[in-house]
């Protein structure tokens, strides 16, 4: 399988014409039961790591469509194996897949009514509702969605078949009643619903089955990796010294706020450029934590810097926003976060007007300030904001999402954790992605390298108890090892 099909997600309308391309050249059903095939497989496994196949009990959720097709394909290879597989229609019996459910039954699946099952299933597969389905489950599937939450939360794996049934496969909107999986098995490609919003919280870990698809476009989102943040990450060479690895400008913190100048210039240390120059009033308490920093009063008397960060803890002030109007006057790199998007959001114009890159870094509601309400379509949202102001945008969130402002995919960090939504992380972010502006790297790629290893950071300050910013940044340097090596 291409890394395009392993990381990129397509809308269903470029799946579909996929689909096509590839049933054309297969035997009838051919398809289905590639995806079958590899979903038997991933289901095969769960129960090997929870007991073995043989005799373990399983339930298929059938829709009326393809998607309960390949449930019940694959849960005709499951009871070829030995396992106990019924299947509960949420649709009409009548409407249930013909040739799926003629294999089901000829390899000893039952077709049962819900209150048939009084075991609970070691294993549960939702193939209620495919990529097609928009808006909430109909009441006969939502009952069975209410049940496999009853099921799973009393033990049972729950596998969905392409995506969750009630979730939207464009925008992962989730309206009313939908399935939450433990894993979902994606046919071809990822599914945007899943990268972010709502659908990424229901989706559970994702697997992508190579089943031959072929697409003629590129894809509207990729998911990051580990290895390409390693190949976008700058590595010094032997020719290299402090400056031409990279100086990145930091203007943030204050008098009341002075850990957000720490953490952000803590943060810009652990990245890949060789200077780190602070500017502001917090400069004793960053020389005080961070000696190898050098500290001055204001961003016009900081000297030569090749990228700057600006906005944490710094206020909104006028001497503040004459700190944001001097950087964004440059033709240098900028990422404006917190404060500074506060100041922005006052003059949008500030951005639209700019030649040199900008990124930005808001959460929900300063997005809201900037774009208007982000929506249940978080890529779209992030993307249409991007178009607008002209501007890298990074929405945090569960799922973080970079858009630049061109037509590239998107990118989604998945590596982070929902701990790492509390006080001071955003401004270590920041520092990262400062320094990889730095250091020469492509603003959208900067972005989306500083929230993996962000991301990873928050990992392993969890494990170490409560997620704080302090631990996140300390946690840095170890994340960065691990992901783009010493």
């Amino acid at each position: 399988m291409s890394e395009d099909a392993r990381t990129g997600a397509w809308p269903v309308k470029a799946i579909r014409a996929a689909e096509r391309d590839a049933m054309a050249h297969l035997p009838s059903g051919g398809l289905m039961r590639r995806a079958a095939a590899g979903l038997a497989r991933r289901c095969a496994a769960l129960l090997a790591d929870s007991g073995g196949v043989y005799g373990a009990p399983v339930v298929l959720l059938v829709g009326g469509g393809d998607n309960g097709g390949d449930a019940l394909y694959a849960g005709a290879t499951l009871a070829r194996r030995g396992a106990v597989v019924r299947a509960v229609a949420g649709v009409q019996d009548e409407r249930v897949h013909r040739a799926g459910l003629a294999a089901f039954r000829a390899a000893g699946g039952r077709l049962v009514e819900l209150t048939d099952v009084r075991e609970r299933p070691a294993l549960v597969v939702d193939g209620l509702l495919g990529i097609g389905g928009h808006g909430g489950l109909r009441p006969d599937a939502a009952r069975l969605a209410v049940a496999a939450d009853a099921w799973r939360a009393a033990g049972s794996v729950l596998v969905a078949v392409d995506l969750p049934s009630g979730v939207d496969a464009d925008t992962g909107e989730v309206a009313g009643v939908a399935i939450t999986a433990d894993v979902t098995v994606a046919f071809g490609s990822l599914k945007a619903g899943l990268l972010a919003g709502a659908g990424a919280v229901r989706a559970g870990l994702v697997e992508v089955v190579d089943i031959g698809l072929n697409f003629s476009e590129p894809p509207m989102a990729r998911l990051v990796t580990a290895d390409a943040v390693r190949d976008w990450w700058p590595h010094p060479g032997p020719n290299d010294d402090k400056y031409t690895r990279g100086v990145v400008g930091v203007a943030a913190g204050s008098e009341q706020y002075p850990g957000a100048a720490i953490l952000s210039t803590g943060g810009a240390l652990s990245g890949p450029a060789g200077y780190v120059r602070y500017a502001g009033a917090a400069r004793d308490a960053v020389r005080t934590a961070h000696p190898e920093v050098v500290s001055g009063r204001s961003v016009a008397e900081a000297g030569r810097a090749q990228a700057w960060v600006v906005g944490s803890g710094l206020g909104t002030d006028d001497a503040a926003a004459d700190a944001v109007r001097w950087v964004l006057s440059t033709d240098l790199p900028v990422l404006l976060d917190a404060d500074g998007l506060t100041i922005v959001a006052r003059d949008p114009n500030l951005l639209r007007d700019r030649k040199a890159p900008t990124v930005l870094t808001p959460h929900d509601r300063e997005f809201a300030r900037l774009a208007g309400e982000v929506g249940p379509d978080r890529i779209d949202a992030a993307r249409r904001a991007a178009r607008d102001l002209g501007a890298t945008v990074l929405l945090k969130g569960y799922r973080t999402v970079i858009a630049g402002p061109d037509d590239a995919p998107a990118y989604v960090v998945a590596a982070g954790v929902p701990e790492l939504a509390t006080a001071g992380t955003g401004d270590v972010l920041s520092g990262v992605i400062g320094s990889l502006l730095a250091g020469g790297v492509p603003p959208a790629e900067a972005a989306a390298a500083g929230a993996f290893v962000h991301g990873i950071a928050g990992r392993l300050a969890r494990e170490e108890g409560p997620v704080v910013a302090s631990r996140v940044l300390a946690a840095l340097p170890t994340a960065v090892n691990q992901v783009v090596g010493g």
